[in-house]
């Protein structure tokens, strides 16, 4: 029976949850993540999860913050002065911003605090500092070696 190795090109199905069993992220009802391992697409837990699984298996993985999206930095929580901002905009906690740097690159904020006068916003990834849990199911292996 094929099992997923390196560089194999993978369908999976899959149900991201916290340790609360809040699900953050799934394929359920939508169409199955297809990529190829190695290829850093995805977090190092996720695929390090799926060596050597078999064509229709199912499991659980339990994926420790630093193989998911590290711990919360926080040099990317910082408090912006409300006179900074458009004025049209009604900060509120949960709002989602983006951020131009000098060089354009764009960077996702989260408001996770508003003040009187100042907004704290954080640029870590929601997910950054946490535990995750995923069911995967394994439904179509590609070698890739094999295509090209």
């Amino acid at each position: 029976m094929s099992q997923v190795k390196e560089n194999n090109t993978v369908k999976v199905n899959y149900t991201g949850k916290l340790s609360d069993g809040q699900v953050f992220d799934s394929s359920e009802g939508k169409e199955p993540i297809e990529f190829t391992l190695g290829q850093g697409r995805l977090i190092p837990g996720f695929e390090k999860g799926l060596i050597d699984m078999e064509l229709n298996e199912k499991k659980t993985i339990t994926i420790p913050k630093e193989e998911a999206y590290g711990d919360v930095n926080k040099d990317l929580i910082q408090e912006v002065k409300k006179s900074e901002l458009p004025q049209e905009m009604a900060p509120e906690v949960g709002m989602g911003l983006v951020s131009k740097s000098p060089d354009g690159q764009e960077m996702n904020l989260v408001v996770v605090e508003v003040r009187e006068e100042t907004i704290v916003i954080d640029g870590n990834h929601p997910l950054a500092g946490k535990e995750l849990i995923f069911d995967l199911e394994v439904l179509e292996i590609k070698d890739t070696e094999l295509i090209k």
